[in-house]
Formats: C-alpha cells, sequence, structure tokens
C-alpha cells in the first residue's frame, strides 16, 4: 500500500525538525563541557575565528556541504562531527515518528525525540570529555517524570498517576542497579598499580585550585589532571619514590600517600593548597580508579524515568554486552587501548536506542527461543 501524500509530509516534517534539532544539539555538546551558556550568544560560532555565523551559512546539513566542511571566514576546518549530529538527529526523530506513527500513538513522538534528544548529547559529550553533565542526567529524570505522567503511554499505563509512579521506580531502579555496580567495581578494581620498568623523574605541579602530575621525562612523559584522579574523598594515590623534595626537605626512600587535598610523606604532612610544586623519582604507582562515573549511574535513572522498568534491564545488559565486543574487538586488531578511551555512556544510549526500536520484539523472541511455545 502507498503511504498517503499526508504520511510523507509528516515524515519529512519529522526529518527536517530533527536535522535542526540537531544543529542545537552541536551547540550543547561544544558549550556544555566548557561551561558557555547555550543561549548566549544565540547564534553559533566558529570554534576556530570565534566569528558569529550568519543564518544563510548555518542552514542544518546543507550548509556544511555547500562550504565543505569549512568556516566561510577563516576557512579553518569543521569538523565531520557537526553534520555527522545533524543527520544522526534527523534520522532519530524520522524513525521515532515512524514507529509512534505505525503503533496508532502518533503523540509518543514528542516525549521520544526528547529522550533520543538527550542521548546524542550524552553520548557525544562523554565520548570527548568523559563526562556527562547533570543537566542532561537529571533533567532527563525530571522530564522522564513529568512526560511519563503527560503521557501515561510511554509506560503502558492506564492512568497518568500510575504512569508516574512506574517512571519513578524504573528511575530508582535503574539509579540502584547502577550504584550497586560502581560501589562493588570500587572495592575490586579500585586501585590500578603500575610498576615502572626504571626510576622515572615525577613533578607535582599546582595550577589554581587543580594540578598536573607529571611522570617521566622527554615525549614519553605522562600527565595525570589531578581532579582526575580523585572522585571521592576516601580516594588514595600512592607513589613509591627512590627520593623526593617537598619544600625544602628532602625524603629517601619511601612512599608518598596522597589524598586530593593533602600528602603524608613518613610522619609529616602538608597542606597541597600551600604547595605550588614538589618532584623526586618515582619506581610504581597505585592509582585511584572507578568501574563506573556516577554520570552513568544518573544517566541510566533518566533512561528509566522514559522507557521503564524492562529497558532499564534491557539498556545495561545490551550495553554490556556491546561493550565486551567492542573491547574483544580492539583487542583482536592490537588496539586494546582504544577500549579503554570508550565510557559506558555511549554504550548505555546505544542499548537505550535498541530498546526503543527493537526493544519489545528481540525480548519476545528470546523468551520465545528459551520457552518455545507448546505444540
Amino acid at each position: 500500500m502507498q503511504p498517503a501524500a499526508y504520511e510523507i509530509l509528516f515524515a519529512g516534517f519529522a526529518f527536517v525538525l530533527g536535522a535542526v534539532v540537531g544543529s542545537f544539539l552541536n551547540v550543547c555538546i561544544y558549550r556544555m563541557p566548557l561551561e558557555l551558556s547555550v543561549n548566549e550568544p544565540k547564534r553559533s560560532f566558529c570554534p576556530h575565528c570565534k566569528k558569529q555565523i550568519p543564518w544563510s551559512q548555518n542552514i542544518p546539513l546543507l550548509s556544511w556541504l555547500l562550504l565543505r566542511g569549512r568556516c566561510a571566514n577563516c576557512k579553518a576546518p569543521i569538523a565531520f562531527r557537526y553534520f555527522g549530529v545533524e543527520l544522526l538527529t534527523a534520522l532519530l526523530f524520522l524513525a521515532a515518528w515512524l514507529k509512534s506513527w505505525r503503533s496508532e500513538n502518533w503523540a509518543l513522538a514528542f516525549p521520544l525525540w526528547i529522550l533520543l534528544s538527550l542521548m546524542i548529547v550524552a553520548t557525544f559529550i562523554d565520548l570527548e570529555h568523559f563526562i556527562i553533565p547533570n543537566e542532561i542526567t537529571w533533567g532527563a529524570v525530571v522530564a522522564g517524570l513529568v512526560l511519563s505522567f503527560a503521557f501515561p503511554a510511554l509506560m503502558d499505563a492506564d492512568g497518568r498517576l500510575m504512569g508516574l509512579a512506574w517512571s519513578a521506580a524504573a528511575a530508582a531502579a535503574g539509579y540502584a542497579a547502577l550504584w550497586l555496580v560502581v560501589e562493588v567495581g570500587k572495592k575490586v578494581f579500585g586501585r590500578k598499580r603500575i610498576d615502572l620498568e626504571k626510576p622515572e623523574p615525577f613533578t607535582w605541579t599546582r595550577h589554581g585550585d587543580d594540578a598536573d602530575l607529571v611522570v617521566g621525562g622527554g615525549d614519553e612523559a605522562e600527565t595525570l589532571k589531578w581532579s582526575e584522579i580523585f572522585t571521592r574523598p576516601s580516594d588514595l594515590l600512592l607513589l613509591h619514590v627512590t627520593g623526593a623534595s617537598i619544600g625544602e626537605k628532602n625524603y629517601p626512600d619511601g612512599t608518598l600517600k596522597f589524598r586530593y587535598d593533602r600528602l603524608l610523606a613518613d610522619a609529616d604532612e602538608y597542606e597541597l593548597d600551600k604547595l605550588d610544586r614538589l618532584s623526586g623519582t618515582v619506581t610504581g604507582l597505585v592509582i585511584p580508579r572507578e568501574a563506573m562515573g556516577y554520570g552513568d549511574v544518573k544517566f541510566i535513572a533518566g533512561i528509566g524515568a522514559f522507557l521503564g522498568l524492562k529497558a532499564v534491564f534491557f539498556t545495561i545488559m545490551a550495553g554490556s554486552i556491546i561493550g565486551a565486543l567492542a573491547g574483544l574487538a580492539m583487542i583482536l586488531i592490537g588496539r586494546r587501548e582504544w577500549s579503554a578511551r570508550i565510557p559506558f555512556g555511549p554504550y548505555l544510549a546505544l542499548g537505550a536506542g535498541i530498546w526503543i526500536f527493537f526493544g519489545p520484539q528481540l525480548l519476545d523472541a528470546y523468551w520465545n527461543w528459551v520457552q518455545p511455545p507448546m505444540m
């Protein structure tokens, strides 16, 4: 059966709307990690020359193609990501519309569009900065609760209060499930030990409220951001040294024990905000680490608030399987370090996306395979 003209019109509208929204999502992806306002300046600007882009050069999808991926003013390259986000958002908006239209509940396209937008922003920020802003995670939780009340069909509920209740339960269950993973992971994998092949120089240098820990010299030096090492007050960083200079005092072989804000060397304790620099020679490190970030915990709560309990556990399972397969693939092609650079947030978003478009069918197929119907 050929689609009616109005179906094509609505589908085209969903695609164009997605491209326009994708252009705004690019603004969020660029500005939010830098703590810049997404409203001021109102117009987008070139990330290189900072010149604001006129509307005629900021048409979603078309402008990037016509300008061949370059700024019209300074000719600097504009990353393909900008075009990719617009195209991805357009395609997902179209897919969400078609799914809602075919299910004869077209109004569900609106909450799905909001969730997909939040997932896109979270994914690209997490890939680049290893964070998911609270505006996205807690924003998703609040939006999911409100929209589940307004559209109880999101939760397959009969009434608005039941929709709200199931949304809250799914958000809480998702948060609790991944919080438990984080806490257990911290107990089991909470410390990473690095033994150096030979003693290496190290320096710790304070920069305002943050600091850099540099291990090694020359091109092989590794720089660790102090604020990225410590995620909780109980975290402890150990440096096994063959000598260290702290202020006017020198220390022989031993272990320097760092908290985020203080240092214990032998029986001496130093407040790090009163030190500018320390140095020495290190033979090994024990670095605190997390199995997963709390941004992921809040992110799955937001996904649950929109999609319900089944989606929460499907998303966690699917994200874990996809992440494991991706890690295995990286190992097989000799790029183990690549897998460590991909945070879990994008896998959660991918798992949630699979649920939105195929999840219930996949779940039914799985149960039919495990428990085939009686003949």
